[in-house]
């Protein structure tokens, strides 16, 4: 069995988030993280991996030192990593983002391949979907549980306060949740292997069947109109009062604003 977990490296928010003035994030200057869906799906595919013997490749877009994502992975247990970066590609809404991915996995052989439902910086869950019908295969989103079935995969789909069971024929692509498990931590002898392997890097002259028109923030049909930091709150208004006077101005502010 071949498995594909596309992983992403996203801005660790709390340390705070930081936009280019073309509205988009300023990835370079912000800590990051691996995004807790992947991470769930990946520790999927791992298992999967200890139980029939998977490899497993991790995937990512991003700027180079993505790389440290991937490099996690494979501490984790992964098999290999592949790290898609270029310039041109900067700057993708999910439409450019899922292309990109696509035309990368069209380079390899997959059964399954795995996506967290959303990231966190974006919160679309839209790329997993996306990249399913570039690829033309069946696609299960929100998975809490999964299993293998001879040759088709069967998924717990989380609904509301209930779930769908529901069950595909691979290849097919499966979006996690990071409910779907505990993700379990590096090892020391897997950092140690992390250190030493080689991280695969493409560019865009990697990509199959993908059109210019569809990549970076020029094939991104999203624009962002405006961006900006948290919003710093006022001081406030601060007042000195008993207990018995501040009782009634704080009734009378709720009077007020109508709220009692």
């Amino acid at each position: 069995m071949k498995i594909v977990v596309c992983i992403k490296q996203v801005p660790d928010t709390k340390g705070g988030v930081k936009f280019n003035p073309d509205g988009t994030l300023d990835r370079a200057a912000m800590m990051t993280i691996m995004n807790p869906d992947d991470k769930a799906g990946l520790e999927a595919a791992l298992r999967l991996k200890d139980q029939y013997g998977a490899e497993v490749t991790a995937l990512t877009m991003g700027l180079p030192k993505a790389a440290d994502v991937l490099r996690e992975a494979i501490a984790m247990g992964a098999d290999r990593g592949i790290l898609v970066t270029d310039r041109v590609l900067g700057g993708a809404d999910t439409w450019a983002t899922s292309q990109t991915l696509a035309g990368a996995l069209r380079n390899l052989e997959y059964d399954l391949i795995i996506t967290g439902r959303q990231a966190i910086d974006g919160d679309t869950a839209q790329v997993g979907p996306q990249i399913s019908e570039h690829l033309n295969i069946p696609v299960i989103s929100y998975a809490q549980k999964l299993r293998i079935e001879g040759d088709s995969v069967v998924v717990e789909r989380q609904f509301d306060d209930r779930y769908h069971v529901l069950k595909a024929k691979m290849p097919c692509l499966i979006t996690a949740l990071a409910e779907l498990n505990e993700p379990r931590y590096m090892t020391p002898g897997g950092i140690f292997d992390a250190c030493s392997a080689e991280i695969t890097v493409w560019g865009r002259n990697d990509l199959k069947d993908v059109d210019d028109s569809n990549l970076g923030l020029k094939g991104s049909p999203t624009q962002i109109a405006k961006a900006s930091d948290k919003v710093r709150k006022g001081v406030g208004e601060k007042v000195a009062l008993d207990p018995a006077e501040a009782v009634d101005y704080i009734v009378g502010k709720l009077k007020e604003k109508h709220v009692i």
